[in-house]
């Protein structure tokens, strides 16, 4: 298992007043609209999540590093736990012409509103009973996700990526390595119900069995 960074380069791009976020609006409400994931966490007021998450090739760059990085190839299978709108499976067609993929997501909306490409590639369903054979995907990869799910939720769902994946693995959490960032954590976050140090997540790793890499994003 190795640490490795292929989002940050995106996520510092976006410019965040922290306070802001908890003064302006009641955040437990806008939180409770958020977990429904439905049209206003993808597609509504920036309070409520994304603010309108429509495809604007972003998600190139991280799938050309992913790619080179694995050594993806034609006739490899990837499957995107937590594919939302399914823009980076999307991206992996592109930049590997060839590779077969597949996504799942707990959100109903975002896979009716996903990228017409891939829409007949993706299913709802949730992490923690993934519908897949054992070790029937050459990469597996979750940006997002994980930390959203409760510990009970997080536990199974880390042991079903491991189950239906070969080799390479990658999933992406949020995280925070001191006070600040924790705060910042903390005030911005809609959805997420796992809170962990880089430590802390490498612990929970190592419990469940998980062999592949990881990475975190700071709200810094």
């Amino acid at each position: 298992m190795a640490y490795i960074d292929f989002i940050m380069q995106l996520h510092t791009r976006t410019k965040r007043n922290y306070v802001q976020r908890v003064v302006e609006h009641p955040k437990a409400e806008s939180a409770k609209i958020a977990k429904q994931y439905g049209a206003d966490y993808w597609d509504g007021d920036r309070k409520f999540g994304y603010g309108g998450y429509k495809y604007d090739g972003r998600w190139r760059v991280v799938a050309q590093d992913m790619a080179k990085h694995y050594g993806l190839k034609a006739g490899d299978r990837i499957l995107d736990v937590g594919c939302g709108k399914g823009f980076l499976l999307y991206e992996f067609t592109q930049v590997v012409p060839g590779i077969e993929i597949a996504g799942i997501d707990i959100s109903e909306y975002g896979i009716a509103n996903a990228k017409e490409e891939v829409k007949p590639f993706l299913k709802l369903g949730s992490a923690v009973s993934l519908p897949y054979a054992d070790h029937s995907f050459d990469f597996i990869v979750s940006l997002g996700a994980l930390h959203n799910l409760y510990i009970y939720e997080l536990w199974p769902a880390l042991k079903e990526i491991q189950r239906v994946g070969k080799a390479n693995k990658y999933v992406m959490v949020e995280s925070y390595r001191n006070e600040e960032e924790k705060a910042n954590l903390l005030y911005w976050q809609l959805t997420c119900e796992s809170f962990y140090t880089p430590q802390e997540w490498e612990w929970v790793f190592a419990q469940t069995g998980y062999t592949g890499d990881y990475g975190c994003i700071y709200f810094e």
